[in-house]
């Protein structure tokens, strides 16, 4: 797959249309600094856009795919009649601000460290895909669009800080929704440059090892060398191709790859074996669990954004998609197969983050597409529900034990300060030091505001 990944002392293909070396470009120093190109980081300081002192900064999103019951787990309405408060009792937690549901008993215990937003919403489809598209990129998918996901903004503001890439998903991106939409998981009009790095791994395997990213072990330094001659041989015969800015790009791509795969900083990063067994069980021996660890590592080697998807589609698994009629997941189901898993992996996260001094430099975003229906359905589940929903932050600034907005009295709409995808995404850039005001360069070299018009962080959250 990487035939063509090389940089050896014959490589001299040119950049820029100046006819430097890789390797001479890399020695003026700037661009191996901040894993940038000099025009993406020269234009990055020209606006502004990343405020001084922010560079260890990092987000970590935990994307539920499926859609949680906000009424069943984070915003329950006890004193509603029973098609409407569901089957569960809340619980109190460590902060006077809020309960939570019994299924969330760890959650329960770290709640000082996080706070709830309860009053998000969109107008969106009541469909997967929709949603995960708003959540992930703060805009709905018009005009033939793609608005970059929050990681790949952060990738190209802020650039590599290591040999890992500054952006990657885990364990995979995401399947299908059901809308034949865009699933918000990529680089969009900032090019495949930015798409993230995806595991496409399930780290909670025995012998786990990360596909496309290190050399297998039968590719020796025989291989690598003449694979590396193979690309001498191709940059010959398209050097017109090679001065053009594509190229350029591609280029970048395919070193990028190559420094992953002889990086021994990569190697250790996913080595999960590193990890004492303790550590390891205490997130949960799930893929779920092991991904919420292995984002700790990641941090803690340079990425800068990591998206956790909490399942990898809405169809053939057990999800946050309780409609409670097969194939899809029960109410009683979510409290067996996917709470537990959930909570565990979560609180392990957050303390494990904090223990090691790295959550107050490290937002962890919970997300979902949407919440779901006020009333309990027939099959004993509920359905779709963009109408409102609760997300909920902990570290990168953020302070715990707090609620910000609130539902009706039944969960279905948003009676007090009402939170759009645009200021749930604004939230994240603040907390990486982004500045809100600030334009990307968009489709057709037009400004493109960070976020939409109107569109704020929540600053509740940070006060």
């Amino acid at each position: 797959m990487f035939d063509f990944l090389a940089e050896g002392p014959h490589d001299r293909a040119r950049l820029c249309g100046r006819g430097q070396s890789r390797r001479e470009f890399l020695q003026i120093g700037a661009l191996s600094a901040v894993g940038l190109s000099l025009p993406q980081y020269l234009a990055a300081k020209q606006v502004g856009a990343v405020t001084p002192g922010n560079d260890e900064k990092a987000c970590i999103m935990i994307f539920n795919l499926g859609g949680p019951s906000h009424i069943d787990l984070w915003d329950m309405k006890p004193e509603a009649p029973r098609e409407i408060r569901g089957p569960f009792k809340p619980i109190r937690t460590k902060t006077d601000a809020f309960e939570i549901s019994e299924l969330l008993p760890m959650h329960a215990k770290i709640a000082d460290k996080f706070s709830l937003v309860r009053s998000c919403h969109h107008e969106g489809a009541a469909v997967h895909d929709a949603g995960w598209q708003m959540m992930q990129t703060g805009r709905r998918f018009t005009g033939g669009v793609h608005t970059p996901h929050a990681g790949a903004v952060a990738a190209h503001l802020m650039g590599r800080k290591s040999d890992l890439p500054p952006f990657v998903v885990l364990p995979e991106l995401m399947g299908r929704g059901g809308g034949n939409l865009p699933n918000g998981q990529a680089g969009g009009f900032l090019g495949k440059a930015l798409d993230p790095f995806a595991l496409m791994a399930d780290p909670s395997t025995a012998n786990f090892k990360v596909p496309d990213l290190l050399p297998p072990d039968q590719i020796g330094a025989h291989r690598l060398s003449r694979r590396r001659k193979m690309r001498e041989i191709v940059e010959q015969t398209v050097s017109d191709f090679e001065a053009s800015e594509d190229a350029r790009l591609l280029d970048e791509n395919f070193q990028a790859a190559f420094r992953m795969m002889t990086s021994e900083q990569a190697r250790s990063a996913f080595d999960l074996s590193k990890e004492k067994q303790s550590v390891r069980e205490r997130y949960g021996m799930n893929r779920f669990g092991q991904c919420c660890l292995l984002a700790r590592r990641l941090v803690e080697n340079g990425v800068r954004f990591i998206t956790i998807n909490t399942f990898l589609t809405v169809f053939d698994e057990i999800t946050w998609d309780i409609h409670g009629s097969k194939p899809f997941t029960s109410i009683e189901g979510m409290k067996k197969d996917v709470c537990p898993m959930y909570d565990q992996a979560y609180s392990a996260l957050i303390e494990d983050l904090h223990d090691r001094g790295m959550l107050d430099n490290t937002l962890v975003a919970n997300l979902s597409e949407f919440g779901r229906t006020p009333k309990v359905n027939p099959a004993g589940g509920r359905d779709h529900w963009p109408q409102c929903f609760t997300s909920y932050f902990a570290g990168g600034g953020v302070q715990g034990g707090r609620v910000i907005g609130a539902s009706d009295p039944i969960g279905g709409f948003p009676a007090e300060r009402p939170v759009g995808p645009g200021d749930i995404v604004g939230t994240i850039f603040k907390s990486l030091g982004f500045d809100h005001e600030s334009h990307l360069e968009g489709p057709g070299g037009r400004p493109f505001p960070l976020t939409d018009l109107g569109t704020a962080p929540i600053h509740e959250l940070f006060a």
